[in-house]
């Protein structure tokens, strides 16, 4: 089982996600009664919704991770799934951004802007820095 197949496993059991098909139309997405949350594109690869608030909020954080890919102006992170405890993280940000939608919900919200597997590419944390 792949490490991204074993993540949908676990989070298709938490009692606020729902299997639904993914906006962007590729691979597998999760959602909750606010909107999708997590669409897995490949065996690694999986977008995340955070809020731009949330990624604002927990920036240095989602930086100084191996993991992650931010895209500017994007509500979405990117995680690249290679080991064990790239799950952990994506558990962690997925119950990060569940509480994101529920808890700072920013009025007149638009409808939810595309994943970032419709950019032309994310960028690691060092091209984010000016590194």
């Amino acid at each position: 089982m792949t490490l991204a197949a074993r993540a949908l496993t676990q989070l298709a059991t938490w009692p606020d996600l729902t299997e639904v098909e993914p906006s962007c139309g590729t691979g597998r997405a999760l959602a909750s009664a606010h909107g999708e949350i997590v669409h897995f594109h490949s065996d690694q690869d999986v977008d995340l919704h955070l809020t731009a608030r949330a990624i604002r909020r927990f920036e240095d954080h989602l930086t100084s991770a191996r993991a992650v890919r931010l895209v500017p102006g994007s509500q979405w992170v990117t995680l690249h799934l290679e080991v064990s405890t790239d799950v952990d993280l994506l558990m962690t940000l997925v119950s990060l951004a569940l509480q994101a939608q529920q808890t700072w919900p920013v009025p007149g919200d638009g409808p939810r802007p595309r994943c970032n597997d419709q950019h032309s590419g994310t960028l690691p944390r060092e091209n984010l820095s000016g590194s």
